[in-house]
């Protein structure tokens, strides 16, 4: 009998784990609706190519922080951290086509929607971010 109530003990153990674990998957496969959905409503999203092709005309913004930035980004970009968004936005001209970048594409979602809701109308993202740039960049020298 006692080892029947542990079988039970270890098998609802496992269950209450399993469910756990579903809760979590099912969050965040919401969570990663939700930011689709989000970036959809505010911004394109440009592979590289057309990206390269379009910055040129653009106001192009490197959202990582000073020491990624300084480690390596796109060349003509302008280091304006997501961290420093709400107080530097107004250094964005509405006017101009805003391209945004970070490593993937999480920051770049959000600053997204932090400027829609602003009121700037052309903002577009990095597909896959700088992690896969093969285009020109620069470093700063130590």
């Amino acid at each position: 009998m006692e080892e029947l109530e542990l079988v039970i003990g270890v098998s609802s153990g496992l269950l209450t784990l399993d469910i756990v674990i579903g809760i979590l998957v099912i969050a965040w496969v919401l969570y990663r609706i939700y930011q689709y959905s989000l970036r959809r409503k505010y911004a394109d999203v440009l592979k590289e190519d057309i990206f390269t092709q379009g910055m040129h005309k653009a106001q192009v913004i490197d959202l990582r922080e000073k020491n990624d930035f300084d480690k390596g980004h796109i060349l003509g970009a302008r280091n304006v951290p997501l961290s420093v968004m709400k107080q530097r936005y107004v250094e964005i001209r509405q006017d101009l086509p805003v391209y945004l970048y970070d490593q993937g594409m999480t920051l770049s979602t959000r600053a997204s929607v932090m400027l829609g809701k602003k009121g700037y109308t052309d903002i577009s993202i990095l597909k896959d971010g700088y992690a896969r740039w093969n285009g020109k960049t620069k470093a700063k020298k130590y």
